[in-house]
């Protein structure tokens, strides 16, 4: 790299983040298709993700289930989780391009924002496959969720964008760190966990890196209201994650077990954990507003 060169990217980026997350993607990147041996046939013994990480566990419902439920139920649940995530993984990738748009192609940070969308359709794809094994219907969000989607993706730019593209992925690394590590889990979900915790722990450093940059200056109206749609964004979010359907397709009273999911204690207290440093992030960024944690406490974020 010239001498001009070296200063121009000194110039955008001078701590040097972005460049050292371009460092890393070259170095530490995974293909799917080498990782995954998709045509191996699935162990029906093992879950589809940590049975403590079901919505239903700990209930007086899941002591009334076979065993072949139980695994059955969470394979449901973790296609229904990278359903949503694909679902999400749409929307962030044309939230990335608008706010790239005539960008500096020369300059570090849109060259990792599309290093980050190419890596969100590997993932879209891997977890499109992975559903597929399982034999897993491919969950989506309820209809009035996609269409204020829709909206968020038309509209939302700056901190507001990178702001619901780090709380959706800090919400599933913690889950997926833990299913990674998880014997019973099956090895497919565990690669691909593997797989999407390493790469998107760089994509969560941008979103914070870019998150910073433009609330700097900003106003205390601009923060109250970007804190407010981010916050919104990441109630629908969560609600969409499991979608109520699952129950159903392996043999439970919908009813009842949507009953008995909202009420789990267990699965709360797994959600507030799991979303500790990102409140800090918020709170550190002026963006845990009195509304917002509201609205985090209802999806029990907070």
């Amino acid at each position: 790299m010239t001498a001009t060169a070296v200063d121009f990217r000194q110039q955008i980026d001078p701590d040097g983040t972005l460049e050292r997350l371009l460092e890393s993607s070259a170095k530490l990147s995974y293909d799917p298709d080498q990782e995954v041996d998709w045509q191996a046939p699935l162990d029906p013994a093992k879950y589809g993700l940590n049975p403590e990480w079901s919505t239903l566990y700990g209930t007086r419902l899941w002591s009334e289930m076979s065993e072949e439920q139980r695994i059955a139920l969470t394979r449901h649940e973790v296609g229904s989780i990278m359903s949503t995530g694909i679902w999400f993984e749409m929307i962030l990738q044309q939230m990335i391009l608008r706010d790239q748009y005539c960008g500096v192609y020369a300059g570090s940070e849109f060259q990792f924002a599309l290093t980050e969308i190419a890596d969100e359709c590997r993932h879209s794809l891997m977890f499109a496959k992975t559903c597929t094994k399982m034999g897993v219907p491919h969950y989506k969000p309820k209809r009035y969720v996609q269409e204020l989607a829709r909206g968020l993706k038309t509209v939302a730019g700056g901190e507001v964008a990178y702001g619901a593209i780090l709380v959706a992925e800090e919400i599933l690394d913690v889950m997926q760190r833990d299913w990674l590590r998880g014997d019973n889990v099956l090895d497919e979900v565990r690669t691909t966990s593997k797989i999407h915790v390493v790469e998107e722990a760089r994509h969560m450093k941008f979103a914070r890196h870019e998150i910073r940059e433009h609330l700097a200056g900003a106003s205390p109206m601009r923060r109250k209201a970007s804190a407010a749609v981010i916050a919104g964004g990441a109630k629908f979010v969560v609600e969409s994650m499991v979608s109520d359907q699952v129950y159903a397709n392996v043999g439970l009273d919908r009813k009842r077990a949507v009953a008995e999911a909202k009420a789990n204690m267990h699965h709360q207290n797994l959600m507030r954990m799991s979303c500790v440093h990102l409140m800090d992030f918020l709170s550190e960024a002026g963006l845990l507003t009195p509304y917002a944690m509201r609205l985090y406490r209802s999806v029990h974020m907070l």
